[in-house]
């Protein structure tokens, strides 16, 4: 491991681990030499953390080939064996958090304490799909003749190609690789290179298992290059990616015309239904920590937050007053509730939408501007009087910046709800428990919260509906996607 020495934007020198950077290939950790390399940034302090290897051409066909090699034995494997691979990864995972959570939060910055949760549920995942690969019945139907049998059977879908993104760098990769390792399936992960080492760490967990060489491969790049070689190849059979609508599409699209299934988590934005019938002051804390977990850079943070008018006032103050109590610096200290923003990318979005929602009329109660000095920091941001013309209520935020705004009522808040094409997630806050039903009902999402913001577990399904994509990870939803059924037609011997 590599000591790097780190000035944060405060002023302050943190000495953190930052492991090398390799590829991994057919059992093997691949370095840099020789191949072109992309640079990792601390967002906290805008310093070059570590230079990661971009897979050439002849690097994904090797991957793919292991994959190709690996697949037969691992998918005749017993589940029960792979379990005990799955779950001794988990372990290593556990023994490791501290570690982990260090790195994700240097490479992403998300506060210590966030990605120490992080870690911990990651490794939940892989507990939870080894124990689930056990259970991946098949049944028996009655034939039409008595000396017939017929079955159905779930077997491996094949090889896979998952993409992942940056926001969760253990989250994501951990559902992408438990899911179909449990089922039988090899993969070949395309982790996002803004935070590579996580993923790595997760990786290295799972070779000290004992996982068979070639079953995981790890490869980082151009995006758009290793997607369209991998998912063109015959030797992938299902892709899963979380990202970008934008990205998702085209990734179908590939996946389409190659005759390939494929699981996508895109984008969302999601919307608060608060009701007056709450306790503002309690409801309002909650949203406050929603929004600014991960500094807004969550695929189902609230980011369309519908008042009733007559506690709208009431639920505004709230909000801003419990938004000033967080603390914004570097994800290493433990001062900090909210880190930076991931990249320069996320900062100038941020300016874009602030500028757009100001000059059409919103006020700004706090926030607003970025802040001086290094790194990738926006504050925590409140607006109110948005006109309905705001980009930022039609354009998913995706950073620290919340709207809130009024209704009157039931029906009309569910209308202005569900007129985006997304539909990831949404909440409702309410003690009414028939309007519960009713509003539950209606919302168009794939995810609801009623009175909570906390929507998944691993023993929870997770993915949306409409542009916000299509399939589900976790749960039994999230071993079944990566499983064909077989029917088997039994006769007589003659």
């Amino acid at each position: 491991m590599a000591l790097e020495q780190n000035t944060s934007a405060s002023g302050d020198t943190a000495t953190r681990a930052y492991p090398d950077l390799n590829l991994y290939i057919d059992g093997q950790w691949l370095a840099a030499a020789g191949r072109d390399t992309t640079a990792v940034l601390d967002p906290a302090s805008g310093q070059i953390i570590g230079k990661l290897p971009c897979a050439s051409t002849e690097d994904l066909n090797q991957a793919l080939a292991a994959a190709q090699r690996a697949q037969p034995h691992w998918a005749a494997l017993p589940a029960f064996e792979r379990a005990k691979i799955l779950t001794r990864a988990a372990d290593l995972i556990r023994e490791r958090l501290e570690f982990i959570a260090q790195v994700m939060t240097y490479e992403q910055g998300k506060p210590l304490r966030e990605a120490r949760i992080e870690v911990a549920f990651a490794a939940d995942v892989f507990t939870w799909m080894a124990e689930e690969g056990r259970r991946a019945y098949g049944r028996v139907i009655p034939a039409r003749h008595a000396d017939w049998r017929w079955t159905a059977l779930q077997q491996p879908v094949g090889v896979v190609a998952a993409f992942s993104p940056w926001n969760f760098p253990a989250t994501s990769p951990a559902r992408k690789l438990a899911g179909p390792l449990a089922a039988g399936c090899c993969c070949i992960l395309k982790a996002a290179e803004e935070t590579p080492a996580t993923a790595i760490e997760l990786t290295r967990a799972l070779q000290d298992a004992g996982l068979p060489t070639g079953v995981v491969n790890l490869v980082f790049g151009d995006p758009d290059a290793i997607s369209r070689q991998l998912i063109s190849s015959p030797v992938i059979r299902k892709i899963t990616f979380t990202g970008s609508t934008a990205v998702g599409n085209h990734l179908a699209s590939l996946a389409s015309a190659a005759g390939k299934p494929a699981t996508l988590e895109l984008g969302g934005h999601a919307p608060v239904l608060v009701f007056d019938d709450v306790n503002v002051a309690a409801t309002a804390e909650m949203a406050v920590a929603s929004k600014f977990r991960n500094a807004g850079q969550v695929c189902t943070s609230p980011s369309r937050i519908f008042v009733q008018r007559r506690v709208h006032d009431a639920f505004l103050e709230h909000f801003v007053s419990h938004t000033t109590r967080l603390h914004m610096g570097p994800g290493h200290l433990d001062s900090t509730t909210m880190g930076p923003l991931a990249n320069a990318r996320r900062v100038h979005a941020m300016r874009e939408l602030m500028q757009d929602a100001l000059e059409s009329g919103a006020t700004c109660h706090l926030g607003g501007t970025a802040a001086n000095g290094a790194g990738n920091f926006w504050p925590a941001t409140v607006l109110s009087s948005i006109s309905p013309d705001a980009r930022l209520l039609h354009q998913e935020p995706f950073g620290p910046v919340a709207a809130i705004l009024p209704f009157d009522d039931e029906s009309e808040v569910i209308n202005r709800a569900n007129a985006l094409p997304y539909g990831l997630a949404s909440y409702l806050f309410t003690r009414d428990t028939d309007r519960c039903l009713r509003v539950s009902n209606a919302l168009q999402t794939g995810l609801v919260g009623i009175n909570t913001f906390v929507l998944n577990g691993p023993e929870t399904p997770w993915g949306g509906v409409r542009d916000s994509g299509y399939g589900r990870e976790g749960g039994i939803e999230g071993l079944a996607s990566y499983t064909t059924t077989k029917f088997v037609s039994q006769g007589p011997a003659r």
